[in-house]
């Protein structure tokens, strides 16, 4: 827009003090031009919008304030670091279950991945049962033993009066993130 096509005289019209006489002239004659009912249902709409305009400021600032909690209790929280269960590995499990072996002749042990299976055919092995689930439990650095199963006398099948399935893992610690 350049200064060359503005109309000078149109502006000195909108200006003049007398403008505002006509348009206080014209919201006088408004509830006789328009009708009350149409005033009626504009001052409703208007009282709507401005409703409706005060409830948002208020979620907006409630919002605000529930934002500003969040990252004051987000910046409290600790970083705390994961720990993972990470299988051992088959040839130490294997050489623990050799080694229990020679040490407990009355009880069946095998190795099946990370797990250590015990099994005895008789009731009587009960002490040397218990010795070697001690022995599998303080079996190595860092091991971490879980019971799957353990069944005594009735509750173990025909061929088996003790077993007990148990699967070994190492704990490993992840640093935060």
């Amino acid at each position: 827009m350049d200064f060359k096509s503005l109309d000078f005289n149109k502006l000195k019209k909108l200006l003049d003090p007398k403008a505002s006489a006509d348009l206080n002239t014209f919201l006088e004659r408004l509830p006789q031009n328009a009708g009350q009912t149409v005033l009626i249902a504009a001052a409703i709409a208007w009282g709507m919008a401005a409703a409706l305009g005060l409830y948002t400021a208020v979620k907006v600032q409630q919002l605000t304030e529930l934002r500003a909690e969040l990252k004051e209790t987000q910046a409290l929280k600790p970083n705390v670091p994961t720990i993972n269960n990470v299988p051992i590995d088959k040839a130490s499990v294997d050489k623990f279950v050799a080694d229990a072996k020679e040490i407990y002749r009355g009880l069946s042990i095998t190795a099946s991945g990370s797990t250590v299976i015990i099994t005895a055919t008789n009731t009587r092995n009960f002490t040397e049962f218990r010795e070697a689930l001690g022995h599998v439990q303080n079996g190595g650095q860092g091991w971490r033993v879980s019971l799957e199963k353990l069944c005594v006398g009735r509750e173990c099948d025909k061929t088996h009066k003790l077993a007990a399935s148990l699967k070994v893992n190492k704990v490993s610690v992840q640093p935060p993130s």
